[in-house]
């Protein structure tokens, strides 16, 4: 998961990227960097580190150019410790490229072998995003060798990129002297929206982004989603094209988790409201609820701020209990789910959270929470709410059990973490010292999500159902994977 932007303005750029950098922030915290273009000219800047502390006036000043494109990761492959496998990346031939990527790769090793051999390209990283931009730029380079780039050959281009590259990935690649280049895995796993409004000289300025609040912000009108497998080329004085590069037959699979946790509530993601179907997975929760629980022994229902608030009140609305706030939060904590390590997600709950004991004192809480995935945020959780005087504490999740690796942008990469594989709900109860556990279902999950449109039926949950979508995704990849991220 990684929060990336681009913008082609009649105005610089530099201020736009980073204040848009800013409202994706929530997408990843281990680096971020800024791209911009000025004529042919590439100015590229790249820090570990949150975007409030990592740029300074100095680095602004460099970044000339009306047209460019900006990253925070959240490290999901390569070394999230080192400023190397920071996006942007960037190749100077043909033409001069910087891209952008969101999303994981799960042909990697093809890939690798396919840049030292038949396509002689080095990598210096191993990067995922270099993988990509190499991918595009060999195929680039081929077609452009006799002519000048077009549209045309931009969407021909993505086209054959489609059929080497397997995985999910949202991308924005910055092409000097020429324009912007975006383009969508063919299931749509990971997200991007456009935007569009008019400079004060009535001019077109475009933006493509991961989640629309970002438009919304920067007074952008949200045009439409980036559809699965298209391609946007956008010149750099503003005019648009764009094509389908992949076939139709492809089906439309966005990734379940981005309602469950990923994105902002105040995002419209694939068409879907976040905030209402967080609600609506409140509704189904509570279902679930009233199946294996009595209601008359619960005496508050207490979210776990921020992203499962939604969902929490529609629970106690449902079941007609009392909503309180006894978890109150300390906004300059980054998200627990995207540190880095155990140890540095355990110590930053304490820090992020504080229990109010006048809410817990000798009552019986029902505690939602978006999802239980490693069980370290859950247990400390938990501990601080019977330390606060909770007399019993169920954990209910908004979302299924993850009992399976995410190999498509989220950090899961082996199934010993997850404290959910091979456990029953009441094993995890045990596990994170609950009295109980209570879990969404797959199709509860669904019926939520999906609610209210037509065009997406169904969502990648393979963390939920060990069913991958995208590439060939065997066993023998999966023990790679663990075995590459445990090393």
């Amino acid at each position: 998961m990684c929060g990336i932007v681009g913008i082609v303005s009649q105005d610089p750029v530099n201020q736009q990227i980073y204040d848009s950098l800013l409202l994706l922030q929530h997408r990843g915290q281990d680096s971020t960097g800024i791209a911009t273009a000025d004529g042919t000219r590439l100015h590229t800047v790249k820090k570990q580190g949150q975007v409030r502390e990592a740029y300074r006036t100095r680095d602004m000043r460099d970044l000339l150019g009306n047209i460019g494109l900006g990253h925070v990761r959240y490290a999901t492959r390569g070394n999230a410790q080192t400023v190397t496998e920071a996006q942007p990346f960037y190749v100077n031939a043909p033409y001069g490229i910087i891209l952008v990527h969101n999303g994981n790769l799960v042909n990697t090793r093809e890939l690798t072998a396919q840049m030292s051999g038949a396509d002689h390209r080095h990598l210096n990283t191993n990067s995922d995003t270099e993988l990509l931009l190499n991918v595009l730029a060999n195929e680039l380079w081929h077609r452009t060798k006799d002519t000048d780039l077009t549209a045309e050959i931009a969407f021909d281009t993505v086209a054959k990129l489609h059929q080497r590259v397997a995985g999910s990935y949202a991308a924005i690649a910055l092409i000097a002297g020429y324009g912007m280049l975006a383009f969508r895995d063919p299931n749509g796993i990971r997200p991007l929206v456009l935007g569009h409004r008019l400079s004060e000289a009535r001019c077109d300025e475009w933006i493509i982004a991961s989640e629309s609040l970002v438009l919304e912000s920067g007074g952008y009108r949200l045009v439409r989603d980036i559809a699965p497998g298209e391609a946007v080329f956008i010149t750099s004085d503003g005019q648009l094209r764009s094509q389908l590069c992949s076939p139709d037959a492809v089906p439309y699979i966005p990734c379940a988790f981005e309602y469950v946790y990923l994105a902002r509530p105040d995002s419209i993601v694939n068409g879907i409201s976040v905030y209402e179907a967080r609600l609506r997975l409140g509704n189904m929760l509570a279902e679930e609820i009233k199946k294996q629980l009595d209601i008359s022994e619960i005496d508050v229902v207490m979210p776990i701020p921020d992203s499962s608030r939604p969902s929490a009140m529609q629970v106690a609305a449902n079941l007609q209990l009392s909503y309180r706030e006894g978890f109150y939060k300390n906004r300059y904590v980054g998200r627990t789910f995207i540190m880095p390590g155990q140890k540095e997600r355990k110590r930053s709950v304490r820090q992020k959270l504080n229990a109010l004991s006048s809410e817990f004192a000798d009552k019986t809480v029902l505690i939602v929470d978006d999802s239980i995935v490693r069980g370290t945020t859950s247990k400390e959780i938990v501990e601080m709410a019977r330390t606060a005087g909770a007399k019993k504490v169920i954990f209910a999740s908004a979302a299924p059990p993850v009992m399976y690796p995410h190999v498509y942008g989220i950090n899961m990469p082996t199934q010993s973490e997850l404290i959910a594989h091979n456990r029953s709900a009441a094993e995890v109860a045990e596990a994170i010292g609950a009295d109980r556990v209570v879990y969404q279902t797959v199709k509860g999950m669904n019926t939520a999500i999906l609610a209210g449109q037509q065009e997406i039926t169904q969502l990648e949950q393979s963390c939920f159902t060990g069913e991958y979508i995208a590439g060939n995704v065997s066993d023998e990849y999966l023990s790679w994977v663990a075995t590459n991220q445990e090393s």
